[in-house]
């Protein structure tokens, strides 16, 4: 795997990975980790372990997570009109009106998110309801130009996945900086490619595992700990810079200190410092008051008993991401060193 990191990450972002539906994303994942030499696996609940000597009993588990936030249909009105819910914080204020695919078994159909006219003072429109509130998916329909009937022909059915539609899984560039969609969690999936490359084997005793279900939950994460009760999980994430924390937009990684499930140790903290000193740069330290990782959402539950959580810093999380580009390179330094010091 020579792929440069946008290359790498340019390829990701443009598979669709809803949550229960990452089937494509653990497909390009899994070719390039056995490319690089390593032994992979799919577990029952869909994640993907890589590792290199018979799957023992690891102490420490790397994680990037495979799906990206989603809609799911809730509704099929007799006219063809859908109605949907969010999959793991996918906020209509966020998304907008966009074109839409709803995946099947054998195809994807297209679609648009409407949320209805401006040119109206009726007390029933969506104009006139956002005057009072935020713009809720309630307020939202997918349009395919599809018959009830005909959808239902296609597989198509409550509880299918609606995702951003290929035109929009792109990214931009913008000097240093690069945007796009579910950054949240390819860049990381595109760090753990790189990581590996760079140790070329790992020890017995680490797993790398590229989980599903994280942005419901951390379902992955939670079924592969409870089978392995590792001592550390390392999670590879996004630093989501809010008003409520100091990260700056650049290429310097962040740790989480804490999030709503877990708080990291104060010894390993002090760990990650050193090694980021020792690579040329102050670690960006982040306590963040929403959200969570695989790591802390293990950590809750008992499934790890050290959860660290590195990242990248982003701007516009669950929205149109935006990161510097050197940031995937800083942070895979950063994973290589500790992984080197830990294993």
């Amino acid at each position: 795997m020579k792929t440069a990191p946008l290359e790498l990450i340019r390829s990701l972002v443009a598979i669709p990975a809803p949550p229960g539906q990452e089937e494509q994303a653990r497909a390009f994942v899994q070719v390039q980790a056995d490319a690089l030499g390593f032994q992979t696996q799919v577990d029952p609940k869909g994640n993907l372990l890589i590792h290199s000597h018979p799957l023992a009993q690891p102490k420490i588990i790397v994680t990037a997570h495979l799906d990206e936030i989603a809609l799911m249909v809730s509704q099929i009105a007799l006219d063809g009109a859908i109605k949907v819910t969010s999959l793991g914080g996918a906020h209509a204020w966020k998304w907008g009106e966009q074109p839409v695919e709803i995946l099947t078994r054998e195809e994807s159909v297209p679609g648009v998110i409407g949320f209805g006219s401006i040119h109206t003072e009726a007390e029933i429109s969506i104009r006139e309801r956002v005057k009072s509130g935020l713009l809720t998916w309630d307020m939202a329909k997918v349009f395919t130009g599809l018959s009830s009937m005909e959808l239902s022909a296609k597989g198509i059915r409550v509880g299918s996945r609606v995702v951003l539609a290929r035109e929009r899984r792109t990214i931009w560039q913008m000097g240093e900086y690069v945007a796009a969609y579910f950054l949240d969690d390819r860049a990381l999936l595109a760090v753990m490619l790189m990581a590996l490359q760079r140790l070329g084997t790992l020890p017995p005793d680490v797993l790398f595992a590229a989980t599903v279900s994280e942005e419901v939950g951390g379902q992955g994460a939670n079924y592969l700990f409870q089978r392995y009760h590792p001592d550390i999980c390392i999670a590879l994430e996004i630093g989501p810079i809010a008003p409520d924390n100091d990260v700056e937009l650049n290429e310097i990684p962040t740790i989480w200190v804490k999030d709503s499930y877990a708080s990291a140790n104060a010894v390993d903290l002090e760990q990650v410092d050193e090694i980021g000193k020792a690579l040329g740069f102050d670690l960006q330290y982040q306590a963040l008051s929403r959200g969570g990782s695989d790591a802390s959402c293990a950590a809750h539950n008992g499934l790890v008993a050290k959860p660290i959580t590195i990242s990248i810093p982003v701007d516009n999380s669950h929205g149109l991401e935006i990161m510097h580009q050197n940031a995937p390179e800083q942070l895979t330094r950063l994973l290589v060193e500790l992984l080197n010091r830990l294993a």
